[in-house]
């Protein structure tokens, strides 16, 4: 019985941690689906009294938040591809390919993890504006398809690749793009899997760039478009919460369709090696 008081505890406590950690979620919903002004009262109740999809409705059509969910849709869905295919090459040949400056210039990209991203803003901002890249869908992907922290986490991944089955694919006469399609790509499959939902993550709720590299409202993402729609409807609680609703699923939906994936992923790319 001592023996299992602890640990009886212990599950108290994570059962009390999530509840608290779901209820805003839950209320988020439920607020999105009670009519105008019902969540504005106090005590505010936790479920609707009547449901109503008219502020999704709303959102969707008179606010024209339609345009930007297929924007960040866009925006996201290219960044993701692109990563994974632009960082699963730059993970392969920083740990297989041997090439004069390797491990010099690998170790200066690590340098990058320690730098925060807010500080390179400014000089990939003016970079892109002198590439004319500014209020671009190119513009807000780029970021993305190039990521430190991916092509150290693929590379330690590729690490644990025997050299003996790359050489063997030389000595048969397979060429680099060949090894790395046919051999490394089904290998490092989960690591992939874990980069693009980190990637899709990390763009879909991204608010800072795409607020500084675009302009023009018709291309805001959601979190840029709702932020700005706040300050219009600050009062319209249910209506704010049907726009976290909008913008919150998806990436939820992602994390638990990959959760597993994700973080044997995370666990494996920074124990191998």
């Amino acid at each position: 019985m001592r023996r299992a008081l602890p640990t009886l505890l212990l599950h108290v406590l994570l059962v009390i941690g999530a509840i608290l950690t779901l209820a805003p979620l839950v209320w988020m919903v439920s607020a999105s689906l009670m009519p105008s002004g019902d969540a504005n009262t106090f005590p505010p109740p936790f479920f609707p009294r009547r449901v109503t999809f008219q502020h999704y409705a709303d959102l969707l059509t008179r606010l024209n938040l339609a345009r930007s969910f297929f924007n960040s849709v866009l925006i996201t869905v290219l960044a993701t591809v692109g990563s994974v295919i632009v960082v699963s090459m730059a993970g392969y040949a920083f740990a297989k390919l041997r090439f004069r400056g390797r491990d010099p210039l690998f170790r200066s990209l690590s340098l990058a993890l320690v730098v925060p991203a807010q500080v390179g803003m400014l000089p990939l901002f003016l970079l892109l504006r002198e590439l004319g890249l500014v209020n671009t869908y190119a513009g807000a992907i780029i970021p993305y398809l190039a990521s430190v922290f991916g092509i150290f986490m693929v590379r330690q991944y590729v690490l644990s690749l025997p050299d003996e089955l790359l050489d063997a694919a030389r000595v048969d006469g397979a060429g680099e793009w060949r090894i790395f399609w046919a051999i490394v790509v089904p290998v490092i499959r989960p690591i992939l899997v874990t980069l693009a939902a980190f990637t899709f993550l990390s763009a879909w709720n991204d608010f800072m760039w795409p607020l500084i590299i675009l302009t023009d409202g018709a291309k805001y993402t959601l979190p840029v478009a709702l932020a700005n729609l706040s300050g219009e409807h600050v009062q319209d609680t249910e209506l704010m919460m049907a726009g976290s609703v909008i913008t919150t699923l998806p990436a939820l939906l992602v994390f638990l369709a990959f959760q597993r994936i994700y973080v044997r992923g995370i666990l494996a790319g920074s124990l191998k090696g």
